[in-house]
């Protein structure tokens, strides 16, 4: 998945899009128009070729050793399934994967039937964070290349912290001058070509502090050059 208003407006997705809380800025059109079927597939074929980037490898290695044998996972914005695929691999006895666009079913179904575990992934079209109360907890909840594509990341993480209750984690652009300059051009260029869609560089305390308010304390993290990754576990 799947991406900085320059106040903190960069390669991320996410039914349920409340337009008066997303504004102009990431209604279900915008996510639409960046997420669709010609990038699910790229996504797909690059799995096949590579499996998991080196982001996903590392929340993976997280939660493997935190334990995942016999575990529910939700992953929030998963894409293709990747992450989930790897999950229940390694002992996971279920995921659901909640996603704001359909461009995805066709390819994830794709890839889990290849791995043979298309029977213990339930995928939905749903908003955590507008429609909390229609997830039910899971052991595990992970987002990966989400956050920065949701601005109201409080919101966001608070719904993903409430849903877990053993494990979060979720990875994170880095808040530099680079990041901030580069992703906010990139955000013009998508209002000038009318494109609703837009990406955030949150405050990484901020993002931390969203989960911890939820009863979850850190237990890992890992700064890379692309994305950052911070894992919590319940107190």
């Amino acid at each position: 998945m799947a991406e900085l208003s320059v106040a903190e407006e960069s390669d991320c997705p996410v039914e349920g899009v409340d337009t008066r809380l997303m504004g102009d800025c990431c209604g279900r059109d915008g996510y639409d128009g960046v997420f669709g079927p010609r990038f699910s597939r790229r996504l797909a074929r690059r799995h096949v070729r590579r499996g998991l980037d080196e982001t996903a490898t590392r929340m993976v290695a997280f939660i493997t050793g935190e334990g995942v044998q016999g575990a529910s996972v939700l992953e929030i914005g998963g894409g293709v399934g990747g992450i989930q695929v790897e999950l229940l691999r390694r002992g996971a006895a279920r995921t659901t994967n909640l996603e704001l666009v359909d461009s995805y079913e066709a390819d994830a179904r794709t890839l889990a039937a290849e791995a043979g575990v298309g029977d213990r992934i339930d995928r939905r079209l749903l908003d955590i964070a507008i429609q909390p109360d229609s997830v039910e907890p899971h052991d595990i909840v992970v987002l990966h290349r989400v956050v920065c594509c949701y601005p109201d990341y409080d919101k966001l993480l608070g719904a993903a912290a409430d849903a877990a209750t053993r494990i979060l984690v979720f990875s994170y652009p880095p808040r530099t001058v680079i990041n901030r300059v580069v992703f906010g051009s990139e955000n013009v260029w998508r209002r000038l070509q009318r494109s609703a869609f837009r990406t955030f560089v949150h405050d990484p305390g901020a993002l931390l502090a969203a989960a911890q308010r939820h009863g979850l304390e850190p237990a890992y993290e890992q700064r890379g050059r692309a994305w950052n990754v911070v894992g919590l576990t319940a107190a």
